[in-house]
């Protein structure tokens, strides 16, 4: 295994260089629920069942580890999986500070299914460390963060959060889904948990569901995390753990590409008379750009904007022609999609108003296309959505 220090090196080798067995240099898909053992209690190289451990699943746990710069890494069957067994490291009476725009999937998963064992929770401005400071009370365990948040793109400040944590002895948690470790790294910044939804960029094709989480070496997590993880099952299977590691070789090269066509469009609806408001961390004009130029970088690839008053939502998304209206995001595919009754339905109207996520709002994940075919389909989106 490879220990150079650039991330483009590691995507390739940084879990794995060939196999051992036979100088492949794609780990080998172990399609394989369990192993046969040389003796009682004598399994072959610590293999017994594929739910505790399996030989592709763990070339990609390293690899993510190395990305993340992490003492381990975990798969999971979806990113939910991943923040579900995250979760289960805190007990009945805990409470957890979140970022205020965060993922509708993940404020169900809190509000709908752990609220119901007493693991509690509020959405707080993580951007305003003063008052993150200030509803740390003595039950608060653990600060979840999105950086970028999805789908307004706040930034919040890693250093301070991590420095927060450890001061009052808390978790600090990190979705890096959006950035990913080619463009973002939280462990740097004293964190110490990130998740991802690998269903995004990681994979990168639009054609597995996955989640990953990595642990730092300061926390101490990675032991309770793996007993979660064998213990409640939701683990990646070896097929899908073999086709996210194949997407994570070209993250770097279509990271580039993605953010340079998201930078372009950025630069298009911010001056067009259809648009009100552009939500992207790569704009010089956009409240959080020094703060996340200081930790990430660019501006990543996601980006959201909304219609003025007068433009038909619907028109536009069905006047939409290389864009396809979906939900999820990160495949090398442009996707387009109305958080307000998609990936935020769940949260109840009056906080998706009071966050901003009004019904005029889309949320755009630019793919690795020609600019102008995607420029060129939101403009005839947005002149066909005039009113």
């Amino acid at each position: 295994m490879s220990t150079d220090t650039h991330i483009e090196t590691a995507l390739i080798h940084g879990g794995f260089d060939f196999d051992a067995a036979t100088g492949a240099v794609n780990v080998p898909i172990y399609q394989t629920s369990t192993y046969r053992q040389e003796e009682l209690n004598r399994p072959v190289n610590g293999w017994e069942y594929s739910r505790t451990g399996n030989p592709t699943r763990a070339v990609l746990e390293k690899t993510v580890s190395v990305l993340e710069g992490g003492e381990a890494g975990f798969a999971f069957a979806s990113g939910m999986a991943a923040i579900t067994a995250v979760l289960m490291l805190f007990k009945a009476g805990d409470k957890i500070l979140v970022s205020r725009n965060v993922y509708g999937g993940t404020f169900r998963l809190l509000d709908k299914v752990f609220k119901n064992f007493n693991l509690n929770y509020e959405l707080v401005d993580t951007g305003d460390p003063a008052l993150l400071e200030q509803k740390i009370t003595s039950d608060v365990r653990a600060v979840y963060v999105e950086t970028p948040t999805n789908p307004l793109m706040e930034i919040t400040d890693l250093r301070k959060v991590a420095e927060l944590a450890r001061k009052h002895g808390i978790l600090s948690i990190v979705d890096n889904t959006f950035m990913t470790p080619y463009l973002q790294r939280p462990l740097d910044f004293g964190i110490d948990i990130v998740v991802h939804s690998a269903t995004k960029y990681l994979g990168g094709h639009s054609d597995l569901i996955a989640g990953i989480a990595v642990t730092s070496k300061e926390s101490g997590l990675a032991e309770r995390l793996a007993f979660i993880q064998n213990s409640t099952g939701g683990v990646l299977q070896p097929f899908d753990s073999f086709l996210l590691l194949r997407g994570i070789k070209t993250l770097g090269v279509r990271m580039d590409r993605h953010v340079e066509n998201a930078e372009k469009i950025a630069e298009f609806l911010s001056d067009h008379p259809a648009v009100t408001n552009v939500y992207y961390p790569g704009l010089e004009s956009f409240s959080g750009y020094r703060l996340n130029a200081s930790q990430a970088r660019n501006g990543g690839a996601m980006l959201s904007f909304e219609l003025q008053p007068g433009y038909d939502v619907k028109k536009f998304f069905s006047s939409l022609r290389v864009f396809a209206l979906a939900e999820s995001l990160g495949g090398v595919e442009s996707l387009a999609c109305h958080p307000a009754s998609m990936t935020h339905a769940s949260i109840p109207a009056d906080i998706r108003e009071r966050l901003g996520i009004t019904d005029r709002l889309i949320r755009l994940s630019p793919g690795i296309e020609h600019a102008d075919s995607l420029v060129g389909d939101l403009e005839s989106a947005l002149n066909a959505s005039r009113g």
